[in-house]
């Protein structure tokens, strides 16, 4: 007895087996000029992503320093807490140092961890000059 739902010959007399090889290497093509395109896009979103958590950070050190300076009149003595050490704190992707340390001034940099060439390391000084190290743009990194 046969399946109800199946049918034991196909068109013109010939059994239904399945896919043949030619559909298939059609879908395997398929699939993988879909990953080459989705792939490169799916990385660039990440790291613009991680690059927004980096220039956060950097912004929110900026506005401990200055509440730092507020109370003690300078920043020569300024750490940065250590919750502001590396973004983000669960799996750091930037980490964040404070240099040009003097009573008047200061330099943050946020580092990526991995490669970014477009931008690169992120820096921005106690004026709010911001700069990159990258090949990109400024609006690029900074938007």
């Amino acid at each position: 007895m046969t399946h109800p739902h199946r049918t034991a010959n196909g068109p013109k007399g010939r059994a239904v087996a399945g896919f043949t090889l030619i559909e298939l290497m059609i879908v395997v093509a398929i699939v993988g000029i879909l990953l080459a395109i989705a792939l490169p896009s799916y990385r660039a979103y990440v790291l613009r992503g991680d690059r927004a958590s980096a220039r956060a950070a950097l912004l929110e050190a900026q506005q401990f320093m200055e509440r730092y300076n507020a109370v003690n009149n300078g920043f020569t003595s300024a750490a940065l807490p250590s919750r502001l050490t590396s973004v983000p704190a669960e799996s750091p992707k930037y980490g964040i140092a404070l240099s040009n340390l003097a009573a008047n001034t200061f330099t943050l940099t946020a580092t990526p961890n991995g490669t970014d060439a477009l931008c690169g390391p992120l820096t921005l000084t106690h004026t709010g000059v911001k700069g990159n190290g990258g090949t990109g743009t400024m609006a690029e990194c900074w938007k």
